[in-house]
Order: C-alpha cells, then structure tokens, then sequence
C-alpha cells in the first residue's frame, strides 16, 4: 500500500472533474491530454501520468495495461463512477482497438466453474477477449 500524501492540487480537481463527467468509461493519458489542450487548458503530459498515478494508488481510478501495443487504460471508478465495483471483464477489437466493458453473469459463472473445476483464480479485471467490435465486422 502506498502511503503518499494525498495532495488536493488544482490540476488534481480539474482532472478528477474530466474523470466524473467523461462518458467513456475508459481513457488514456492522451486522452486527457488531448481534451485540456482542445479546452484551451494544456496541462503536461508527465503531470497528467503523475495525477492519473496517484489517484490509483488512491483507488480512485483502476489501471488497465492491455498489451504492449496499446496505451494504458484507466477508468473511474470513484464516487458517483458508471458502474460500482462489479465484475468486469473487457473486449478488446483488434482491428479498431476499442475497449469495451463486460459484464455478464455467465462469466462470472465460467469464473466460478474455473475456480471449482480447475483451480484456477481468473483476475476479471486483467482478462481481455480479443476479436473484432459490431463497428468493424
């Protein structure tokens, strides 16, 4: 557990405002970087890593790295977020690179069947089904 200061800094509040009003439920560092700059408001890439950093080992945010290819994903998961701590699992497309958001009983059943007939704890939050999006097919 990290035992950094919690630091209330104005790039910090003005980030966590874009996070509870974005409705995508994932973004990059990019992302965020990208809005701010359109915003007239640029706030540096390092600063927006640093503050995306610490509000995960706040637990405010979750962190999604997907592969090696594909930037890190983060997503809110604080108060008033899209969804509160349910199981998730994500898609990924592989021609359009797009992340979605699953949440299916029968998964969580297939978790269950996993632990019980294999042995086998699967991390929903690190499995990602690759394929290709309703979009791109």
């Amino acid at each position: 557990m990290n035992t950094r200061p919690k630091y209330k800094t104005k790039q910090k509040e003005i980030l966590l405002e874009f996070l509870e009003a974005s409705p995508s439920p994932h973004i990059t560092a990019g992302d965020v970087c990208e809005y701010f700059k359109s915003k007239g408001s640029p706030i540096g890439q390092s600063t927006i890593y640093r503050q995306l950093e610490r509000l995960v080992d706040e637990g405010i945010v979750n962190k999604y790295t997907i592969d090696g290819n594909s930037p890190a994903c983060f997503e809110y998961v604080g108060e008033g977020a899209h969804h509160e701590k349910e199981t998730c699992y994500h898609c990924k497309c592989e021609k359009c690179g797009k992340l979605i958001h699953l949440h299916c009983e029968e998964l969580e059943e297939f978790q269950i069947h996993l632990l019980q007939e294999h042995h086998f704890k699967m991390d929903p939050a690190r499995t990602v089904f690759y394929g290709v999006c309703d979009d791109c097919l």
